[in-house]
């Protein structure tokens, strides 16, 4: 295997990885809504059936592609295919996401969301839920994937290693959310940042994806530090709660007096 293959191949698997985290997100965020029992066979179903997107649409790599030409125009904005997909999926993430913030700052708001989600947390639902969001952040990515490399056993040998990343960290990943809301609350606004992203890209307006991952990446320490500062505090008041010695008993015979 020639060194510049192999180059390509880890460039494309960095990328693939680091864009289904945003993804990996939001289905945690989605499925721990489920029952319990049903939340593992959702995650699997969700990103099996978004694999097989993703092959889908590397297969149609052509069609990928003739969706950068305008569709319409509408004053100077040459709207394309690729910018109708992402202006639809970022006022997706966003609006979602806002909901989401509303429901868990808002205390009414919050168990009002409680009392419906044995209605709207349907199954199937969420699972195409899933397949919708990854294939909103699958045609950027494989667009990317294309522009670097036209060897098609490459992009699908880094989206099956990106996927295989997603299923293993999926269950540890919800899981740390649930324990954690104020990260909940955290991924939520990366979420609505990533979904105004997407907007100004519809519109051709080309964030830089360092400068997002770089907030991001700081954002993420600064909660990082919150939680060690919040689990020192714990095992300080769990080590001076250990050390309080007990009230000792009053003698039942009574006090003697002193002599």
């Amino acid at each position: 295997m020639e060194a510049e293959t192999i180059v390509a191949l880890l460039t494309l698997i960095g990328l693939e990885v680091v864009l289904g985290i945003d993804n990996l997100v939001f289905i945690a965020i989605l499925t721990n809504r489920l029952p319990e029992r049903r939340r593992f066979s959702a995650r699997r179903i969700g990103l099996g059936l978004a694999i097989l997107l993703r092959f889908a649409m590397l297969a149609g790599a052509s069609w990928l592609l003739s969706l950068e030409w305008t569709v319409f125009r509408l004053g100077p904005w040459d709207a394309s295919g690729k910018d109708l997909i992402l202006l639809a999926g970022g006022l997706f993430l966003i609006g979602k996401a806002t909901i989401e913030i509303h429901h868990r700052v808002d205390p009414f708001a919050r168990q009002a969301a409680h009392a419906l989600d044995a209605r709207l947390a349907r199954y199937w639902p969420t699972v195409l839920q899933i397949l919708l969001l990854d294939m909103v952040f699958s045609v950027d990515s494989i667009l990317a994937a294309v522009a670097l490399t036209r060897e098609i056993w490459i992009i699908a040998t880094a989206i099956a290693v990106a996927v295989l990343v997603m299923l293993m960290s999926m269950d540890r990943l919800a899981d740390f959310l649930e324990r954690n809301p104020t990260v909940v609350m955290l991924a939520l606004a990366f979420l609505v940042m990533i979904g105004m992203v997407l907007v100004a890209e519809a519109f051709e307006v080309h964030v830089p994806k360092g400068f997002v991952y770089t907030a991001m990446a700081f954002a993420a320490g600064v909660e990082a530090l919150n939680l060690l500062a919040r689990r020192a505090a714990q095992r300080r008041q769990a080590i001076a709660a250990g050390q309080e010695a007990p009230a000792s008993p009053a003698p039942r015979g009574g006090a003697t007096a002193p002599d």
